[in-house]
C-alpha cells in the first residue's frame, strides 16, 4: 500500500517525530509546507501530522488536510500540554471528525508533548496578573517539561503507534 507521511512543524518537535515513523513504515516523505502540492492520488493512505495550534492543526496544515478525502489515514500532533490533557483530547477528536467528514477512515492516532515556541513563552511571561495565559508556576512547569520532548521513549511510541500502517 503505497504510504505518504505528510507534517507540518514550527520548532522541530513534529518533524522528529515524523522522521521516527518514517523509519517504521517507510512511505514517501514530505514536508507539507515546503512541498503543498502533493498528488494525493499516488496513494493509498496518508500519515499526517502537525503541531497544534489554536485547538487543531496550524494553518497551512489544516489547509492540506483538508484535501485529503477517501484514504487510510493515520494522525500525530505535538503540543505544549500534557497528552493526557482534555486539551489534546479536543484536538484529537476535532482532527478525527475533520479526517470522516472528508471520507477518510482513521487507523492509529498518536500524541505527544513538544517544546513551545520560546516567542509564545516570551509572550505568557508578559501578561499581566489578570490574563488567564500569564506564566504562573504550573504554566511554567509544564513550559520546562515540554521542553524535553519529544524524547527518545515519544518516538518509540509513535512508531508503535504506526507499524499498523507499515
Amino acid at each position: 500500500m503505497k504510504t505518504l507521511i505528510a507534517y507540518s512543524s514550527k520548532t522541530g518537535n513534529t518533524k522528529k517525530v515524523a522522521e521516527a515513523i518514517h523509519a517504521t513504515t517507510g512511505g514517501d516523505f514530505v514536508d507539507i509546507i515546503a512541498n503543498p502540492d502533493v498528488d494525493l492520488d499516488a496513494y493509498e493512505q496518508v500519515i499526517f501530522g502537525f503541531w497544534v495550534d489554536k485547538g487543531g492543526p496550524d494553518e497551512q496544515a489544516n489547509a492540506f488536510f483538508e484535501t485529503v478525502r477517501n484514504k487510510r489515514v493515520g494522525i500525530f500532533f505535538t503540543l505544549g500540554a500534557w497528552p493526557e490533557s482534555d486539551h489534546a483530547n479536543d484536538v484529537e477528536q476535532v482532527i478525527t471528525e475533520m479526517a470522516e467528514d472528508n471520507g477518510n477512515t482513521v487507523v492509529t492516532t498518536f500524541r505527544c508533548m513538544g517544546k513551545i515556541d520560546p516567542e509564545l513563552t516570551k509572550m505568557f511571561e508578559r501578561m499581566g496578573d489578570h490574563s488567564p495565559h500569564r506564566m504562573d508556576e504550573e504554566r511554567r512547569r509544564r513550559h520546562e517539561e515540554a521542553a524535553k520532548h519529544p524524547d527518545e521513549t515519544d518516538l518509540q511510541n509513535a512508531q508503535k503507534a504506526f507499524k499498523c500502517m507499515a
